[in-house]
């Protein structure tokens, strides 16, 4: 199997994986910045998750194990096709790096914020804050990755005309978010839907490309 095939796999399969861990994630009450819950409800939230983060959480290695397959295939898909299309293919890359680095300080502040809510309460306020701050800004990093990997597609003719559309417009709404995260450090703010949109179209925008990486 080619690396371009695998990438393709890799990218579908991230996105199954991704959903399958925000539902368990949902179930077991995790509270997320864009619940719009006060430092109370979170605070009395993560005391009672205790040992129900664990399982989830051994799925996130694979998670980025998969994604950056996906970028490295895509980079090896794109890079004969000129030094501009090979130099946006590399911004996409850094950009999913970035944002399995940052994802990775995310995923431990839960288990901090699980541990700090059980024993001193007092400091969940500033460990809250900063979750949400990472956890929006890390949209800036997605962005990053699908504009890089949309405008080479584009240059190289790899992608069709609505997937291009697609790429652009959640890139813009996960750098529209990724602005105003600064507004939602205490995680009641009410523009959640903006992350959300641009979540949703980048899921979309990786399924799309990994047909495609199949179909090279």
């Amino acid at each position: 199997m080619s690396l371009t095939d695998v990438a393709g796999v890799a990218g579908m399969g991230f996105v199954l994986l991704a959903l399958v861990i925000n539902v368990v994630y949902a179930r077991i009450g995790l509270p997320m910045p864009t619940s719009g819950k006060n430092l109370e409800e979170v605070t009395d939230a993560f005391a009672t998750l205790g040992k129900a983060l664990r399982a989830p959480s051994t799925l996130a290695p694979a998670a980025w194990v998969l994604t950056t397959l996906f970028a490295a295939g895509l980079v090896s898909a794109l890079w004969g096709e000129g030094a501009e299309t090979a130099g946006w293919a590399l911004v996409g890359f850094a950009g999913v790096l970035m944002q399995n680095a940052t994802f990775t300080a995310v995923e431990a502040l839960r288990f901090g914020l699980a541990s700090a809510a059980a024993r001193d309460r007092g400091s969940v306020a500033g460990l809250w804050a900063l979750n949400n701050v990472l956890f929006g800004f890390n949209q800036a990093f997605l962005g990053i990755a699908v504009l890089g990997f949309t405008v080479a597609g584009a240059g190289a003719g790899f992608i069709a005309g609505w997937h291009v559309w697609l790429g652009y417009l959640s890139a813009g709404f996960l750098f529209a978010s990724a602005a105003v995260t600064p507004y939602n450090a205490e995680g009641t703010g009410r523009l959640g839907l903006l992350g959300l949109v641009g979540w949703l179209g980048w899921a979309a925008w990786i399924v799309a490309y990994g047909v495609a990486l199949l179909g090279a």
